[in-house]
């Protein structure tokens, strides 16, 4: 059964939410209003403290929630696909989407966290107002409000990051291939450039211009996610995952293991099964 706009759009104030399958095909927008409050996303751990917006485009990326006794936090939750054709019709936008998937936090003025806070309030409160005949047109522009107002937010602390039209189409396509799970076989840059027709020094400039990361760490921890599930995973040996990854040898697999994930796939496994 298709669900309504108004039953997947969701307001909440439960920070532990945040990954839950039932926002793996949306957007999530969050600020912290007090307190402290971790995550890990993507392979990479983040920190949330006051006035810190939180802009998560992959939920399912999103693991190990904690917080301390004074974390407060409201957050909205809208679907991707919805969300999509609401962007900016600018470059601005694929780079911004780019850079946040990249590093998730943005660290807002006080009067910037009450600009946002407002335009959450808006959503939430027209959330249920279903029998209103322009219902979708009426989300959408209260959902659009809150995206300007993130890039320009985003904006304020990323100067350079808007770029030629080129730029943006390389750097879409090559986050595209990342987040569709290229990594889990090809890890060098070179196999990258090959599929966008540039060359890889090209490729490695725009990248790291744009997100202001080496390319190398954006394929790794996209590899690194990959690992980690399936070493979670005790359906598969340790060699299989290794075949299966396209490593060239269990040793290697070894190697990465220990270089981004801190430990081997042995001692992984060892203290997921102690947990």
């Amino acid at each position: 059964m298709t669900k309504h706009l108004h039953e997947l759009i969701v307001f909440s104030k439960e920070f532990a939410l945040i990954n839950s399958p039932a926002f793996y095909d949306c957007i999530v927008h969050l600020i912290c209003t007090d307190g402290n409050g971790r995550f890990s996303y993507n392979g990479r751990h983040f920190d949330m403290s006051k006035n810190d917006i939180a802009v998560i485009s992959r939920p399912r990326l999103v693991s190990a929630v904690t917080s301390d006794e004074n974390f407060r936090c409201e957050f909205i939750a809208a679907p991707d696909k919805f969300l999509h054709n609401l962007l900016p019709a600018n470059n601005y936008s694929i780079q911004g989407c780019v850079s946040l998937f990249d590093n998730p936090i943005i660290r807002v003025s006080d009067i910037d966290a009450l600009r946002f806070r407002v335009d959450l309030a808006n959503i939430r409160n027209r959330i249920d107002n279903i029998d209103h005949r322009f219902y979708q047109e009426l989300m959408g522009s209260l959902l659009q409000t809150m995206v300007y107002d993130l890039f320009d937010f985003h904006a304020k602390t990323n100067e350079n990051i808007l770029t030629t039209d080129r730029v943006g189409y390389i750097t879409r396509q090559f986050f595209t291939l990342i987040e569709s799970g290229k990594p889990k076989t090809h890890r060098e840059v070179s196999d990258y450039a090959e599929l966008l027709n540039v060359t890889p020094k090209y490729l490695s400039d725009t990248i790291k211009r744009v997100t202001g990361t080496n390319i190398s760490a954006h394929i790794n921890n996209a590899a690194t996610a990959i690992a980690i599930e399936y070493l979670k995973d005790n359906t598969k040996s340790v060699s299989q995952i290794a075949d299966e990854m396209n490593f060239s040898s269990l040793s290697y697999f070894s190697r990465f293991c220990v270089k981004h994930i801190g430990v081997s796939p042995a001692k992984f496994r060892t203290a997921g099964a102690k947990d």
